[in-house]
């Protein structure tokens, strides 16, 4: 490929699509409530602006859960341009804030400092607060008239899709997890953008620069944390549940979403896998790629 007319090298396919998604203005929320005392502990609401939203019947809510690798450096506001796009498909939105890691210097750093990806247990004690909190949260800032949170569908893109995933599945947490629910989540369904939803396949393929390993507190802790934390090892659900994923992405690669089909089909549950050939990793984020029209379509189905 040659150089464009200032002398840059072109973009690469995978590099041009990032730059599309995170080139859009973040979009200011309808309101923005609290669910715990912490900075991070937020979740922006977005009221649905489409006559099927703002009719007679309230809309279905949909819980927003960001990307970014469980990483500071990524918060919701890059997300907010999907979420607006969503309320103007007809949906209420909820876009959920969370503590990540925060940058800490390590040993084989030397003197600079590098993104830790999340933080133990306190991004998962966030996520499933947030998720208790939503039917309540949403009535109180957009009203019985725009939302039913009734109709709830959790999704995410990417670490978000691991924690939708892994929201859902509270109920078959061990008894004595701080996380478990006693009974299934109230919710339609889950739809998981490129998920990191299987983490022994996401470990070997050293995803995000091991994410995964950070998120679980380093290598030792692994064989403990695993079964409270991979979706692919909290099977069956009996909740339904969408994958997205785009065929040529490479932050996180298809055969993470493959392997966490081939764990449901074999618990016995059929997950619905929607593969969307030459499309990368933010065309899933980004409202004007033709990506999100399958996104939304693959909400809607569960929603209403």
């Amino acid at each position: 490929m040659a150089a464009d007319s200032a002398g840059s090298p072109p973009l690469s396919q995978a590099e041009a699509e990032e730059a599309s998604a995170f080139r859009h203005a973040t979009v200011p929320a309808d309101a923005t409530v609290r669910y715990g005392g912490h900075q991070d502990h937020l979740v922006d609401f977005y009221r649905p602006r489409s006559p099927r939203g703002s009719g007679t019947r309230p809309a279905p809510l949909v819980a927003l859960l960001h990307g970014g690798a469980w990483r500071a450096r990524y918060d919701r506001a890059h997300l907010s341009p999907l979420a607006a796009h969503l309320a103007a498909r007809g949906f209420a939105v909820a876009s959920v804030e969370y503590r990540r890691g925060a940058p800490r210097q390590l040993p084989s750093d030397g003197p600079e400092e590098r993104p830790v990806a999340g933080r133990w247990p306190d991004t998962f004690d966030d996520v499933a607060a947030a998720a208790d909190a939503l039917p309540a949260l949403a009535l109180r800032a957009l009203g019985p008239d725009l939302v039913d949170p009734r109709r709830l569908v959790l999704a995410g893109h990417s670490a978000g899709g691991h924690l939708a995933l892994w929201a859902a599945a509270r109920h078959v947490l061990p008894p004595e997890s701080p996380w478990h629910r006693p009974s299934p989540p109230p919710i339609r369904g889950v739809v998981a953008l490129a998920p990191i939803a299987d983490f022994t396949s996401a470990i070997r393929l050293r995803v995000c620069s091991d994410a995964v390993t950070e998120l679980l507190g380093g290598p030792d802790h692994l064989a403990a944390r695993l079964p409270h934390a991979d979706p692919a090892a909290l099977l069956p659900t009996g909740i339904a549940a969408t994958i997205v994923h785009g065929t040529t992405d490479n932050e996180v690669p298809p055969q993470v979403s493959e392997a966490f089909a081939r764990a449901a089909a074999a618990a016995g549950e059929e997950v619905v896998t929607a593969w969307l050939p030459g499309v990368g990793h933010f065309p899933l984020i980004d409202p004007s790629s033709p990506a999100v029209a399958a996104v939304a379509d693959e909400i809607g189905q569960l929603a209403w």
